[in-house]
């Protein structure tokens, strides 16, 4: 059965979970043509799904870095600081993500959103963060909270708590469209648990080019490997290639996984030295673009779990 065949899995207990609140959760984000929606910023594609799912027609978002970019290092463009002045409430993830340059903390500064009063929330808070071990980097924050979606709901909830604080008025709204979403991201961590019992467990063990599976693997029973850490600027160096290559050598390692946002060639490199195939492609730090797979989150994360299942069960 291929992969989309298999995604069908997922659609269908939505739609079973979905029938009880979809009446609530339509009649609740109509926006009437008296009110003006509120002017949100998020920092990237991912958080940007999550608060318009939970924010329906009440939000108009404006997401920074794009579509397939890298919000790690992202350079804030003209139309991005007038967006994020003129924002009533502004969402980022935190835990070290938007540090890259001190990117964000710039912007804001520049924007005006600073100070206690300003509407700037963490997505992320509440969540349990894991840390990095690599030299110069031990005791930070790791960034990719999201890819446990456990930790995704935790997300939709800080959002709705939040548009509920700014716009206490359509509480409701916020309050029905959050219950509904949640349930659909429950639903999908209970599959995710389900399906990946059919992999064995010595072969769970997750190859990537950047260490951004940790919570991933924590949830749902996989060994995190990879070429680097986190995205900087010295990512794909020999050192690097040559430990992933003993690593997948001593562990009798069958896949690889390349994500969707990271430059192939480091990847490629551990491929040819190995002679593992690439098994397929994942989502870390981007939904996929509109109209392609992956451009949701809830749709990212029954990709990343059909290829990864895929490829670990040949």
């Amino acid at each position: 059965m291929n992969k989309k065949l298999k995604l069908l899995f997922f659609s269908l207990i939505s739609l079973i979970t979905l029938t009880g609140c979809a009446d609530s959760q339509l009649g609740s984000s109509t926006t009437s043509a008296e009110e003006e929606p509120l002017q949100v910023v998020t920092t990237y594609s991912i958080i940007y799904d999550i608060v318009k799912n939970v924010g329906g027609e009440r939000v108009e978002i404006h997401s920074l870095a794009p579509v397939g970019s890298n919000p790690h290092e992202y350079e804030p463009l003209p139309l991005d600081v007038q967006k994020t002045t003129d924002a009533e409430i502004v969402f980022y993830n935190g835990l070290n993500l938007e540090a890259g340059n001190s990117w964000f903390e710039k912007l804001m500064q520049t924007a005006g959103k600073t100070g206690t009063e300003a509407p700037v929330f963490r997505l992320s808070e509440g969540v349990e963060p894991m840390f990095l071990t690599t030299e110069g980097n031990e005791g930070e924050e790791d960034p990719h909270a999201w890819l446990d979606v456990r930790n995704g709901i935790q997300y939709a909830e800080n959002a709705r708590d939040a548009l509920i604080k700014v716009d206490p008025e359509h509480a409701k709204v916020y309050e029905e469209n959050a219950e509904a979403y949640i349930a659909e991201l429950e639903t999908l961590h209970a599959a995710a648990l389900e399906r990946f019992k059919e992999i064995p467990e010595k072969k769970r063990i997750l190859v990537t080019s950047e260490g951004a599976f940790k919570y991933f693997s924590e949830a749902y029973g996989f060994q995190a490997e990879y070429i680097w850490e986190i995205n900087q600027e010295n990512q794909g160096t020999p050192n690097q290639i040559t430990r992933i290559v003993d690593i997948i050598e001593d562990e009798n390692i069958e896949a690889l996984f390349l994500e969707t946002s990271i430059d192939p060639r480091s990847m490629e490199t551990v491929a040819r030295e190995t002679g593992i195939q690439i098994k397929g492609e994942v989502f870390t730090d981007s939904l996929g673009k509109p109209g392609e797979e992956g451009e949701s989150y809830i749709e990212m994360m029954e990709w990343n779990i059909e290829t990864i299942l895929e490829g670990l069960s040949d």
